[in-house]
């Protein structure tokens, strides 16, 4: 791939204000490594991106990319987008419609003053690299979906960028489109050689995409790591409903957690202190009446919810250890025997060793 090798990758500290909302976001992210930004809407995922690229500036921090200083709020330092060797791909690609593939790949070029003929080869190399030479005559409205985020991907990295920002880069796709082009896109951003920043409110996106992920919530940082780390262990109920794990807090004392809400989890392993508890909602089992055996974790509820879910159903218990609640998983089968409405009575049980346990 065609591409500048950065001596150092992405080192921010970001803080923005927006009226009641203040983003203040810790963002570092090292040469090849590919990050995705989650966050629920409202949480502060696009003014990070714009403030990287240069559209918002710093109310306070900095901003330094591959031993540049892109801004800098203590000295007034922002550089103009066009300064700052930032590739972006926007989610809805926004290519040029009265330009052709090889004239958009080669805008960026252009804007840096490289002459004609030059960025035009360039972007030619680009979108061989991609596979898609023979859509260097094509308009943008001629374009499939998939075809015109390679022509986009081709545009952000024709500018020999030190950092890649992809903003929800599928998020355009139908669902079959997708799948081929989430396993394309990951193969050609493990050839870059730049910091990639991938924003996105899909799970699977970024776990197949990303290294490391930055969960942030209400413009803070909530949770960050590798994603099976953060998938096995979330930190807050808003990362564990987007990896699909029950999730509770309270205090451990050997096996036993006591709940916050209220009520007793028996867990798979021993800790003592504050800590958090998951659980999958496959391994949560449904009876009519309280069951009898081996379960050590027991709770009547009422069904509040159910929700197609693949397969099988997803329904939502209320009323369990306090006024808490979880989610159990369960066959289509398994909802006709039960006979399960809204409002109706039903025990859940959780086997002991199905409940993971880590310090909060």
């Amino acid at each position: 791939m065609v591409t500048g090798t950065p001596a150092a990758g992405l080192e921010s500290r970001l803080g923005v204000a927006r009226g009641a909302f203040r983003l203040e976001l810790a963002l570092d992210v090292a040469p090849g490594e590919v990050v995705a930004l989650l966050g629920p809407n409202g949480s502060g995922k696009t003014t990070a991106l714009r403030t990287l690229a240069g559209l918002i500036a710093l109310d306070s921090g900095r901003i330094e990319l591959a031993g540049r200083v892109l801004a800098d709020a203590d000295s007034a330092t922002h550089r103009p987008p066009y300064e700052r060797r930032i590739g972006v791909v926007f989610q809805d690609y926004l290519l040029f419609p009265h330009l052709t593939v090889l004239d958009n790949v080669a805008f960026g070029p252009r804007s840096q003053q490289v002459p004609r003929a030059a960025a035009r080869k360039l972007a030619h190399a680009q979108l061989s690299h991609l596979g898609i030479p023979e859509l260097a005559g094509a308009r943008p409205v001629s374009l499939s979906g998939g075809q015109a985020q390679r022509v986009a991907l081709a545009r952000a990295l024709a500018v020999q960028p030190d950092l890649l920002v992809l903003d929800e880069p599928l998020a355009a796709l139908d669902a079959r489109t997708r799948l081929h082009v989430r396993g394309e896109l990951r193969r050609q951003l493990a050839e870059f050689a730049g910091a990639t920043v991938v924003v996105t409110h899909d799970p699977v996106d970024a776990i197949v995409l990303a290294d490391r992920l930055v969960v942030i919530e209400d413009g803070r940082l909530v949770q960050t790591g590798e994603p099976a780390e953060v998938t096995r262990r979330p930190r807050t109920d808003y990362v564990a409903r987007l990896v699909g794990l029950n999730l509770a807090g309270g205090r451990a004392r050997g096996h036993e957690v006591r709940l916050d809400g209220g009520g007793v989890i028996m867990a798979r392993d021993a800790l003592d202190g504050g800590c958090l508890v998951a659980f999958r909602p496959a391994a949560v089992s449904l009876f009519l009446a309280r069951p009898t055996g081996s379960p050590r974790n027991i709770w009547m509820g009422t069904v509040g919810g159910l929700e197609p879910h693949g397969d099988g159903v997803r329904v939502e218990v209320t009323g369990v250890w306090g006024d808490g609640s979880l989610v159990a998983e369960i066959t289509q089968a398994a909802l006709a025997e039960l006979g399960l409405r809204v409002g109706g009575e039903v025990w859940a049980s959780v086997k002991a060793s199905e409940v993971d346990v880590y310090p909060s």
